[in-house]
């Protein structure tokens, strides 16, 4: 009897979403979008302009753009409108969002933690230009943004926006302004004063990720808007539509990838590999997004660092050893390169900090 030879296993590569692709549907977040820019009143041919879309009133239901045109889009109306609360403004509209299933599930959320979940599992569907990643240290929660299509200059924009966003969600569902502190990887603006509207006071600037902290304390507290019979119902129709999860990116899968891998000291062929490319391929495809392998390796390298230095219980040598370095001098000048300072003025300000304020938000 013949022997049928398996099927070729399909690349990981081509089942990942990548910046070229059209993958974000044109009637949920580009067209709150495009309804902000139209009651600003900017001109439909500007606003437009390399989108992919040449309706400003209704796009087309089954219209999706890419997520280059969306940021297109989003660079438009910023520019159009030279407004610093722009960002601010389109991230008060963005969740729950009208994204069916989805949306009604965040909003029948009996917690936090569950609306964390569900934006960290439908990430492309929710917040499709970032991605959510959440962990808790002790007593404090943790919620960052990681880029999922190559943001470039357009990160700050949608850190706001997206912040924003999850801010102004959570005060809504849970019924009060949660105490949210707010780290931002980049120089303070001249003006913070949309900042301090949208967010609080409770900011900082020149920190290694854009994040945002709450004691852990809060995230299992019930919200008061929650029907537990409404929301098992929502989390069944949200498992109906989307059996298969959430959809990743190319840079999302990556960082993923590397993450778990860390200790291994993972290289670009490693990765290649796991991804069913070619070396040459993988790096062509990161370049697309505006980045490099060294880039991707280096960020989850401070990520994971920066991680275990706040916890206090790991010294230099023993953070090299779990990021793959056999030489703590080469970690240590890596680690300058990553944040701008030594492992060990990192530690002393953290103890610093600690001790002037008991305050936990300078994990960061």
């Amino acid at each position: 009897m013949p022997t049928v030879s398996p099927r070729p296993r399909e690349p990981l590569l081509s089942r990942l979403l990548q910046a070229g692709d059209p993958c974000i549907v044109a009637q949920h977040q580009p067209a709150l979008v495009l309804d902000y820019a139209r009651s600003r009143e900017l001109a439909a041919r500007a606003i437009l302009a390399g989108t992919g879309m040449d309706d400003l009133q209704a796009p087309d239901a089954q219209q999706a753009i890419t997520p280059t045109e969306y940021l297109q889009l989003l660079a438009n109306v910023a520019a159009g409108l030279k407004s610093p609360e722009t960002s601010f403004m389109l991230g008060q509209q963005m969740l729950p969002g009208h994204f069916g299933a989805l949306s009604h599930a965040l909003m029948q959320a009996h917690s936090l933690r569950e609306a964390i979940a569900l934006l960290v599992r439908f990430q492309m569907q929710l917040c499709p230009l970032l991605a959510p990643r959440f962990c808790e240290e002790g007593a404090l929660a943790v919620l960052y943004w990681t880029d999922s299509f190559g943001a470039g200059a357009q990160r700050g924009f949608l850190v706001e926006m997206h912040m924003t966003a999850m801010t102004a969600m959570c005060r809504w569902l849970g019924g009060e302004r949660l105490p949210w502190r707010y780290c931002f990887n980049r120089t303070p603006p001249r003006y913070t004063e949309q900042h301090e509207v949208h967010l609080g006071e409770q900011l900082r600037f020149h920190c290694h990720l854009d994040a945002m902290l709450i004691d852990a304390a809060w995230l299992d507290r019930p919200w008061p808007r929650a029907n537990a019979m409404a929301a098992a119902v929502a989390r069944r129709a949200v498992d109906a539509a989307h059996a298969a999860g959430s959809q990743r990116s190319l840079l999302c899968a990556l960082y993923d990838y590397l993450l778990e891998h860390i200790r291994n000291a993972p290289t670009l062929e490693q990765c290649a590999i796991e991804f069913g490319v070619s070396p040459a391929t993988l790096k062509r495809h990161l370049a697309r997004h505006g980045s490099h392998f060294q880039a991707e390796l280096d960020q989850v390298r401070a990520h994971v660092a920066l991680h275990l230095f706040h916890g206090g219980r790991h010294d230099n040598d023993a953070v090299a050893r779990h990021l793959g370095f056999h030489d703590a001098n080469n970690f240590r000048r890596s680690f300058k390169r990553w944040t701008g300072m030594t492992p060990m003025l990192l530690r002393q300000g953290l103890q610093a900090y600690r001790l002037q304020s008991g305050d936990t938000s300078a994990i960061i």
